[in-house]
């Protein structure tokens, strides 16, 4: 509370010599350990001290009309000369914005690295701070997680966001859903593979009549990012406060096979050092990814039906098969 009290208060000040203000909400959502809390600077003068990771700012008023510099410093400095990351916006007092910080600061230990997925504001200036219609939840959908790939969001089999890439906000904007509890499958850019499978209780939440913000947080792979924390979705609530975490889902393994033929079969599922390949045609490529889209391995002119996974490291994998007559499956197998 004190520290949202001096926001207000240096705010205040600037608003003071400008009558028009608009509202603004900043969310963390850096996930790089270096940056799991950080100061936050408006010119030289320091707003949040010590600005946890999947916090939020409440919206507040902020000046429009005249350049505000933002700088953002690690939890231990000293002045504004130690900003890691500054930008400077002119507000508009006929829009509302949500501002993100996302993306990567260390030089090593993440991948990918910070010069791909390098620290940024995600700026949105469409905002709002409560639902279009009585009874609906407005939701405002932001990709935050630097290590995965472009996705699609569905509810059941309504696609709700369409091709998001990290760093982006839902290109149509918010959805706005009647409010009820949902269940929300994360997918590849096909829509065919379920990646990641949440609840999102938004009546549960009372969060009727509500625009929020869900961004994906945290790494899919933690075991080649410094351990950091684990992907999810995460709600930031217009009051701000902690993000809520929505819960997790187990897929089951009766949709792993979203798009498959129903002439092929892979199993088991969870896979340990192999899986099998049952077609009642000759399958002619094998392509295993994992989730970020990287092929891991390929078989052309396959003539096996025990597929060897032994030198992959445990985690979720695409596979995708090929027939010989141009019949394309895809899968989705978990290697224990």
């Amino acid at each position: 509370m004190k520290k949202l009290v001096t926001l207000s208060i240096m705010l205040a000040a600037q608003v003071a010599a400008n009558a028009q203000t608009t509202k603004l909400q900043v969310i963390h959502n850096c996930a790089d350990a270096i940056a799991d809390s950080v100061d936050v600077y408006l010119g030289s003068t320091k707003l949040l001290d010590n600005f946890a990771f999947r916090t939020a700012t409440p919206f507040i008023d902020a000046p429009t009309g005249v350049p505000l510099t933002l700088g953002v410093a690690p939890k231990t400095s000293a002045s504004v000369a130690d900003t890691i990351y500054s930008v400077t916006v002119t507000l508009d007092a006929a829009k509302k914005y949500v501002l993100i910080a996302n993306g990567l600061v260390s030089p090593t230990g993440y991948s990918p690295a910070a010069s791909v997925v390098p620290f940024r504001l995600s700026v949105y200036d469409m905002a709002r701070l409560t639902a279009t219609t009585a009874g609906n939840t407005d939701i405002l959908v932001a990709h935050g997680s630097t290590d995965a790939p472009t996705v699609d969001v569905k509810a059941a089999t309504s696609t709700l966001v369409n091709n998001i890439s990290f760093g982006e906000f839902c290109s149509t904007g918010y959805i706005s859903v009647p409010v009820a509890n949902y269940t929300l499958d994360v997918t590849d850019m096909t829509g065919t593979t379920i990646v990641k499978r949440y609840s999102a209780p938004l009546s549960t939440l009372n969060l009727g009549d509500s625009a929020i913000t869900v961004v994906a947080s945290g790494f899919l792979d933690s075991t080649v990012n410094s351990n950091g924390r684990s992907f999810g979705l995460w709600v930031a609530l217009p009051q701000g406060g902690n993000l809520i975490p929505l819960p997790s889902v187990a897929i089951p393994s009766a949709v792993n096979s979203l798009n498959n033929n129903g002439n092929i079969q892979v199993y088991p599922n969870p896979a340990g050092d192999y899986f099998n390949v049952v077609s009642t045609e000759r399958i002619a490529r094998i392509s295993i990814m994992d989730v970020t889209g990287r092929v891991r391995s390929e078989i052309n002119n396959n003539t096996q039906n025990k597929i060897d996974i032994s030198s992959l490291s445990q985690g979720i994998y695409i596979v995708k098969l090929e027939t010989e007559n141009g019949v394309v499956s895809t899968h989705k197998i978990n290697k224990k």
